[in-house]
Parts: C-alpha cells; sequence; structure tokens
C-alpha cells in the first residue's frame, strides 16, 4: 500500500521543526486544489502519512510549508520580510505502492528537499 509522508528539520537549530503549518495540494488542469492541512509535531513530522490508502494516487502534488511564521515563532534571526516564508514543494506519485517521504531541510535563507524513504 502506497503512502506519503514529510517531515522538516530545522538546520540552524540543529533540531526538528515543531509547530510547521504545511497543506498539500493535488495539481490537476493546470490548477491546485486542497487536500488537507496539518502541522508538524514535536519529531518534526506529521502525526500521520499525509496520503495512504484509497486516498493515494498517481499524479502532480505540492507540499507548502510554512517556515516563515515558523521561525519568527522562535525569534530566530531573519530579513524583515523574511527571504523565505512559505516554500512550496511540486512533485509526481508515479508509483501506486511506493512510499513517497518528501522531507524538508530549512534554515531562513536555504531549504532542500528529496526523496527520502
Amino acid at each position: 500500500m502506497g503512502r506519503l509522508s514529510t517531515h522538516v528539520l530545522d538546520n540552524v537549530n540543529g533540531k526538528p521543526a515543531k509547530g510547521v503549518s504545511i497543506e498539500l495540494f493535488v495539481i490537476e488542469g493546470g490548477s491546485r486544489r486542497s487536500v488537507l492541512r496539518t502541522r508538524t509535531n514535536a519529531d518534526g513530522r506529521t502525526d500521520a502519512p499525509l496520503m495512504t490508502g484509497e486516498k493515494f494516487r498517481m499524479g502532480t502534488y505540492e507540499l507548502v510549508f510554512e517556515v516563515g511564521a515558523y521561525f519568527k515563532a522562535l525569534a530566530t534571526p531573519t530579513a524583515d520580510p523574511p527571504f523565505l516564508d512559505v516554500v512550496p514543494v511540486r512533485f509526481s506519485i508515479a508509483e501506486p505502492d511506493g512510499h513517497y517521504h518528501v522531507p524538508l531541510l530549512v534554515t531562513p535563507w536555504s531549504y532542500s528537499t528529496y526523496r527520502g524513504s
């Protein structure tokens, strides 16, 4: 059974990013539709997979991470306005039985992602 998961790592403070607001969108016909909103827990992960079972389908998706608000809440020094406020990560699911893990490693100035396991 396929599933989609994520986590956020705060590379400035060297810890999981707790409380980051995340929204998942599906991209269809050039437009995007919200699938769910959630927040990261103390481990920087969501409490449950973002998609699994019948909801997990092939297609193009976008995860939107609200990192500006996260760093502001921690009083992490940033620019005003922040260089990175909302980070979108667009990706496609091609394996209906695959595990797609899309982590975000982030600072107020940079981010990276990859297909994890």
